[in-house]
């Protein structure tokens, strides 16, 4: 589903606003003028960070808003006030990882110079280019806009919420739904002339029964649908399972286990571990090294083609003693 950028821009602003009139959140904000109506309508918008701003003199916590959906606090929110020009431009800088400017303008469908002087803070983003930034660089921008409000009252978006919210269901009680829904991007798979039961199974060592279960849930759940007799993703999307910590942690323990399964009979696998003693300082150093090379390896996910291989990363970083 593509998103309408302008439209989820309106329905923020009007869930920002809430009970209150556009002439009354105008004057809150400190304007003279109704210019709430006329970022409603879509006659001129706000800047991002004008727009976090606002989301600010209505009570929300924007560093925690942006700590949840990074779900641990990035290392530039030390250093700079998230509602500012700074801010805005440390967030969208950060998602991109190692994308180059004109990769991400290509994706973003933009002027490359438009990107290049948002990302170094010389220009502002409107806010519908923010959420464009947002979603090209991260897939997850519904779950930003969960930060700040409920996306099920956004109509704009309130459909594709609860798609996401059903896939990450999927995720957390049928996991190898994830394997198989990126089997469906394998270029072999589509040059098939039309889908061969068993032919997913075969590819990711498992059962046919589970690749057929697997099919039954991705298509209930709107993740897939058949066209010229192959199944195809509706959609690329990045689900998040990080919501519900308890059902994390039980997918964490899965995929960890699988991990270990396929490393003892696997002979192009990379293994590698480390047990050391470090300051506490390091170890969160370390940490951060953990979370910004899991971002920089989406970053290259996201812009790899074609695709012809389905593969799974499993990295832990435990604390072995206890405090």
């Amino acid at each position: 589903m593509a998103h309408d950028f302008a439209a989820i821009a309106s329905d923020l602003l009007r869930a920002l606003r809430g009970r209150r009139s556009q002439l009354a959140f105008s004057r809150r904000l400190g304007y003279r003028t109704n210019v709430v109506y006329a970022w409603e309508a879509g006659r001129s918008w706000p800047t991002a960070a004008r727009a976090l701003q606002a989301a600010e003199r209505t009570g929300i916590d924007v560093r925690a808003a942006i700590t949840q959906f990074y779900r641990s606090s990035p290392k530039w929110l030390e250093r700079v006030v998230p509602t500012s020009a700074e801010g805005i431009a440390a967030l969208l800088d950060d998602l991109r990882g190692r994308t180059s400017i004109v990769e991400l303008a290509r994706a973003a469908q933009c002027s490359r110079f438009a990107v290049s002087r948002w990302l170094k803070g010389e220009a502002e983003p409107r806010l519908p280019d923010f959420l464009m930034m947002i979603e090209t660089s991260s897939l997850r921008l519904l779950d930003f806009l969960s930060a700040l409000t409920n996306p099920a009252a956004l109509p704009s978006v309130a459909k594709a919420w609860s798609e996401l919210e059903a896939s990450r269901r999927a995720a957390y009680e049928v996991p190898w739904t994830q394997a198989v829904l990126r089997a469906f991007e394998l270029t072999d798979y589509r040059q098939l002339a039309r889908h061969v039961p068993g032919w997913i199974a075969s590819r990711l060592g498992i059962s046919a029964e589970e690749e057929q279960r697997c099919i039954k849930l991705l298509a209930r759940t709107g993740q897939i649908r058949q066209r010229a007799g192959r199944w195809e993703l509706r959609e690329v999307q990045a689900v998040d399972t990080r919501r519900d910590a308890r059902a994390e942690l039980a997918a964490k323990a899965w995929w960890t286990q699988l991990a270990l399964e396929r490393q003892q009979h696997s002979l192009d696998s990379v293994f590698s571990y480390n047990v050391f003693a470090v300051s506490e300082r390091d170890l969160g150093q370390v940490k951060d090294l953990y979370r910004a090379y899991f971002r920089q390896v989406r970053s290259i996910i996201a812009q790899s083609q074609p695709s012809e291989r389905v593969a799974l990363i499993s990295v832990q970083l435990v604390a072995l003693d206890q405090r």
